[in-house]
């Protein structure tokens, strides 16, 4: 498979306009954060691997255009909103119950079902499936940045290339905060970084069932 220069072009724009929606800080950024922090890392894995099957999914519907009728019709996508908020919540909350838990060296507070990769998939398809708002992001990116005429192999190669900045980025995250360092900070304060996540998480579901 060959992708020719406009194509090539086309591919470039798409993926730097998706870079910059990826590293902006929403709830995707919160849950790989608090799994990484606590050090689950195969749950970590799951969930960043979920990300991206969830932003695939959102990507190819827009590509064949049934995300622009699945956005236009209203109480669809604010089913969905309210159940990806409720979620959200739901996960903040739990994260403010296990703060009392403790996450520490010797701690059991973290089921081993929860270190689980395929817990991770799934928390992370969920997640990333809930948010409405990637149905409209990927309809306005692929209106703007690929065109009608565009091959097939650009548009398959601008799905594997998202996919693979979804898996990347927060594979970095994942990295660079299940390391040493990070690792003792969270430790040390796990009590109150695990509130400040769960409110994060709670922030953003309340913001999804309310905002219509």
């Amino acid at each position: 498979m060959t992708v020719s220069a406009i194509g090539f072009a086309v591919l470039t724009y798409t993926l730097g306009l998706y870079a910059a929606i990826v590293i902006s800080p929403g709830p995707n950024f919160a849950l790989v954060s608090r799994l990484a922090l606590q050090g689950r890392k195969e749950t970590c894995r799951g969930a960043i691997l979920g990300l991206a099957i969830a932003a695939t999914f959102y990507a190819v519907l827009a590509m064949i255009g049934l995300a622009t009728l699945l956005n236009e019709i209203g109480w669809i996508a604010r089913t969905v909103q309210i159940a990806g908020g409720l979620y959200l919540i739901f996960l903040g909350i739990n994260g403010w119950r296990e703060s009392d838990q403790g996450h520490g060296p010797n701690s059991n507070g973290v089921s081993q079902a929860g270190k689980s990769f395929v817990e991770g998939v799934r928390l992370g398809t969920i997640v990333n499936l809930s948010n409405p708002k990637a149905v409209a992001f990927f309809v306005g990116l692929y209106a703007v940045a690929v065109p009608l005429d565009a091959s097939l192999e650009t548009r398959i190669a601008v799905l594997v290339g998202g996919a693979a900045l979804e898996l990347s980025w927060y594979g970095l995250v994942t990295g660079i905060l299940s390391r040493g360092p990070f690792r003792r900070f969270y430790q040390a304060g796990a009590k109150w970084i695990e509130r400040v996540l769960g409110t994060v998480l709670i922030f953003f579901g309340a913001r999804l069932v309310l905002n219509r």
